[in-house]
């Protein structure tokens, strides 16, 4: 078989990460995660990590091997992703890429706009900032200087609003300007296949509600409480994963437990559209699957990788 990589993308809830054990046992393969949550070792039962059972039967990449007080980006990901594709390669292995960020996915394969590197100094200053004057003071404070992106991020996204006044106060550019400069090249040069999972909206609500309730008696609350304990900064990537504000909002007595579950089944169904939605208008797929059965979704693709490695069509 020839060098190639094989994405198996969707929604949350989809089935991708059985599909994908699959494949990679069929085919001799490595699963690398393209998850942005999945990096964080803190959250393996909230975000339904494959479970060690599933590892012993496939080598695996790039899940839970970064504490949650260390956020992760779409950069740094592309860069670790195409060292384990290349590895997977090295190895005989055919690299299968499998996740629901579709940023991880269009860095790693598009390329993307430069960024400056940011002094910790400057970001501490700017959380000190948003701890003291919350997010919209500093969407205020955006909007002076990088009228662009404030019209594009709501003021509610501190993540994004803190990560613009910091590109701005590194470099003297808005991040505006950053993003218009020319893309970076690809990480990888690779003939891909693309599979796409898209089960009935219906459906896919439903394995979110049942999956999200799996969790909970698989040890989510206690998880996240464990992550509480910890203290660390509420604007942490790792701390607005699905499932986790509202199991916080539990264990702070906002809520009783019944009601974070269903707010946390709101949350993560929304999240699960999005997904659907970003996938159909971002992704050119070479193949989108929308069968509910994982029997017929392997009778379908697994002919479609084979041909693909053997003959790249």
């Amino acid at each position: 078989m020839r060098a190639a990589l094989v994405l198996i993308l969707g929604p949350t809830a989809s089935g991708k990460s059985a599909l994908a054990l699959a494949a990679a046992e069929h085919f001799g393969g490595t699963v690398i995660n393209a998850d942005s949550m999945q990096v964080y070792r803190d959250l393996e039962v909230i975000t339904a990590r494959p479970d060690a059972t599933m590892l012993a039967r496939a080598p695996h990449c790039l899940y839970g091997f970064l504490d949650a007080a260390d956020p992760c980006s779409a950069e740094r990901w592309a860069d670790l992703a195409a060292g384990a594709v290349r590895s997977s390669l090295d190895a005989g292995r055919v690299p299968i890429l499998t996740g629901g960020t579709g940023l991880y996915v269009r860095a790693l394969l598009e390329g993307f706009s430069p960024m400056p590197d940011v002094p910790a100094e400057i970001r501490a200053d700017l959380m000190a900032d948003l701890r003291a004057l919350g997010p919209q003071a500093l969407h205020g404070r955006l909007a002076e200087v990088d009228g662009t992106a404030a019209a594009r991020i709501p003021p509610g996204d501190s993540q994004r609003i803190v990560r613009a006044l910091e590109v701005w106060r590194a470099s003297g550019h808005p991040i505006s300007w950053w993003q218009a400069q020319p893309s970076r090249p690809p990480r990888l040069d690779l003939p891909a296949l693309t599979v796409v999972l898209a089960p009935p909206r219906a459906e896919l609500y439903r394995r979110c509600d049942q999956r999200f309730l799996a969790m909970l008696e698989s040890g989510a609350l206690e998880e996240v409480e464990r992550l509480a304990a910890r203290q660390l900064d509420p604007d942490l990537p790792a701390m607005k994963a699905l499932g986790v504000p509202e199991l916080m909002a539990h264990l702070q007595g906002l809520l009783d437990l019944d009601a974070a579950a269903r707010a946390a089944c709101t949350a993560t169904r929304r999240y699960a559209k999005r997904q659907s939605t970003w996938f159909r208008n971002q992704i050119v797929a070479d193949l989108i699957l929308d069968t509910q059965s994982s029997e017929r979704m392997m009778a379908e693709i697994f002919p479609k990788m084979s041909e693909f490695l053997l003959t790249g069509r």
